[in-house]
């Protein structure tokens, strides 16, 4: 599990004029729920940055004035002209305490479809599950090593860990296995065929 090492301080004044305040200085507000505890902290943009701009799932490993806490991010509020960060909410991992994420999904195995010369959609890239801070996972992988031309691979397809719960609907198409227009016309030309020789 890869985890970012995060620097942060106390907040001491709150309210707009604090947030600005801590904006101005180069600071981003910050908050974190869970436990017994709302701590409210600044970390830095630069901090945050390999948390916030990485499609992989990753753990902040929070330093606030000396005293450490494990967390995962919930929400960032952006700018919405300049992209600034204007807000983060952290959640506190809390031992034996669910939590819910999400997670990517990756793909192992080679399709016998993609073989052909199907192609691979993706149509899921990330997957809520609920688990606790003990088996948290940083990905889910499904194998792709049925999926035939024109197959669809499912949520209820992917086989989890542990004490890892799927919130999705298990129906959800996760990857399909698409027959290009050249396979189709070549199917429905032999197709003809067969049928004229039939005849």
């Amino acid at each position: 599990m890869t985890s970012i090492e995060i620097q942060g301080s106390v907040r001491n004044e709150f309210g707009k004029k604090g947030s600005r305040n801590d904006r101005n200085n180069g600071h981003v507000p910050a908050v974190m729920y869970g436990g017994n505890e709302v701590l409210h902290f600044t970390v830095t943009p630069a901090g945050v940055r390999h948390l916030i701009y990485s499609p992989d799932f990753k753990i902040a490993d929070l330093d606030i004035d000396g005293k450490h806490y494990k967390a995962i991010l919930k929400q960032v509020q952006f700018h919405p002209v300049s992209e600034q960060i204007l807000h983060i909410d952290f959640l506190r991992l809390v031992d034996k305490t669910p939590v819910k994420i999400e997670v990517p999904l990756r793909f192992k195995g080679t399709s016998p479809g993609v073989k052909v010369g199907g192609k691979l959609i993706q149509q899921v890239r990330k997957i809520k599950i609920k688990t606790t801070p003990e088996h948290i996972v940083d990905e889910l992988k499904a194998d792709i090593s049925s999926l035939d031309l024109g197959q669809a691979l499912r949520v209820r397809d992917i086989i989890v860990p542990k004490g890892v719960e799927i919130i999705n609907n298990p129906a959800t198409p996760v990857a399909l296995i698409e027959i290009p227009r050249a396979l189709k016309a070549a199917a429905a030309a032999e197709a003809k065929a067969e049928k004229g020789k039939k005849k």
